[in-house]
């Protein structure tokens, strides 16, 4: 059973060193000092973020953030960790977390349309795919999500 608890600074640092193959090296994160300057990903104070470990190894992380409709969340795993379950244990953890949190909201996720294997992750975690692809203006540029709704409650 994985653990969980509040990302340190130190976890911070870390998970931003992060990098990932293509094509998914879009969610590698910018250094953690400039994320600081910007008040940006981890350095942004709205954000809610727990690390999550199998034994000592910190195989991924979350953020929970209310919107007015439900709870947004975000969802990283160390990338030599992808593909092995941890992301599905993590969604449904943090699922639990949620409604321990916000009791009356429902959580959501926004994934790029293209990102197969995180479907597939959140899927199998208790999510739908809620209507057509919608276009995003990220950071990085536009990308086309889905947006995805908790089925399981």
């Amino acid at each position: 059973m994985l653990q969980y608890h509040r990302t340190t600074e130190k976890e911070k640092y870390m998970i931003s060193e992060w990098k990932y193959e293509e094509p998914y090296s879009i969610y590698s994160n910018i250094p953690y000092m400039e994320q600081m300057k910007n008040h940006r990903g981890f350095a942004n104070r709205q954000n809610n973020y727990y690390s999550y470990y199998d034994g000592e190894k910190l195989v991924g992380y979350i953020n929970l953030k209310e919107t007015e409709s439900n709870i947004f969340l975000g969802v990283g795993v160390h990338p030599q960790y992808c593909g092995k379950g941890y992301g599905q244990q993590i969604v449904k953890m943090a699922c639990e977390l949620s409604h321990k949190q916000y009791p009356a909201k429902k959580v959501a996720i926004e994934v790029r349309s293209w990102n197969i294997r995180a479907i597939k992750c959140y899927e199998k975690a208790g999510f739908t795919i809620s209507g057509p692809p919608i276009v995003r203006t990220t950071p990085i540029g536009k990308g086309e999500f889905y947006y995805m709704v908790e089925t399981l409650k």
